[in-house]
């Protein structure tokens, strides 16, 4: 007999969203924590080509918050999602900078952002989730469709400003409305992208949960490479590593039902 191991978790989400409008007096920040997210990972270098496009995009900001957002605005207006990307992409900002192809998923668009931001100065960091309900803010598009999650995989972004703290931001989810939300392929103008834009930029709707915000992942007793993220589910065999983007001959499935507060 086949083993078959279950999983079950119990969560508490909370809608989280930062003021912009002033700074506030903040709790010092931990200084190492904050250099360990200005640091260059394997896929997303912080010189070259990098540096040089956040210099580019930000050239015009006079502060963290204007440089934060300028990157934010520049991803919104020059990438798309590309339905054709495996998974939730890979995450390689330099190639994407280098071949002018600034199409791909959340792990690609969002990564983009955070390698820009750490090359403008910005302590910036991925966060890797899943999604776990449908969106209240009634996007068709950004919540899964029904308690199957086992493709609703999905990495935020945050980054650091003064004053504000981590401040959350999904310009990756922008152009996910873009392409999908019904009728599909609506243009930046739409009222729609357009209020997604707005709030994506300081805040995210929580019927999603965060896993880590870790890169370039060495796995306890693995013999495979490290992960650029970990994300996904994996697996070893004694004939090496399954494929986590096959969860049909992997064999995975991830459910997610939602249980109302009792406090609301």
């Amino acid at each position: 007999m086949k083993p078959v191991l279950t999983l079950t978790s119990r969560v508490a989400t909370k809608n989280f969203a930062v003021d912009l409008s002033a700074p506030s007096k903040m709790p010092r920040p931990d200084r190492a924590e904050l250099a360990h997210f200005l640091q260059p990972t394997k896929l997303a270098p912080t010189d070259g080509i990098v540096k040089s496009t956040a210099t580019r995009i930000t050239g015009g900001a006079r502060t963290d918050v204007e440089k934060a957002r300028a990157i934010y605005e520049w991803i919104v207006e020059n990438t798309f999602r590309d339905p054709k990307t495996r998974g939730c992409g890979v995450g390689d900002v330099k190639s994407m900078l280098e071949s002018g192809n600034l199409g791909g998923k959340c792990a690609d668009l969002n990564a983009l952002y955070v390698g820009l931001a750490r090359a403008a100065g910005l302590p910036a960091r991925d966060v890797y989730g899943i999604r776990v309900a449908r969106s209240e803010l009634g996007y068709k598009s950004l919540g899964p469709s029904s308690e199957n999650v086992t493709k609703a995989q999905h990495c935020r972004a945050e980054v650091y400003l003064g004053g504000f703290g981590w401040v959350p931001v999904d310009p990756a989810d922008v152009r996910k409305v873009v392409l999908e939300e019904p009728p599909g392929n609506r243009p930046l103008a739409d009222e729609m992208v357009k209020q997604a834009r707005a709030r994506l930029f300081g805040s995210w709707e929580m019927n999603w949960m965060a896993y880590n915000f870790a890169n370039d992942v060495v796995l306890p007793g693995s013999k495979g490479a490290p992960l650029a993220f970990l994300m996904y589910p994996q697996a070893e065999t004694a004939d090496g590593r399954l494929d986590c983007l096959d969860p049909d001959n992997f064999r995975y499935e991830i459910a997610s039902k939602e249980i109302p507060s009792r406090n609301g």
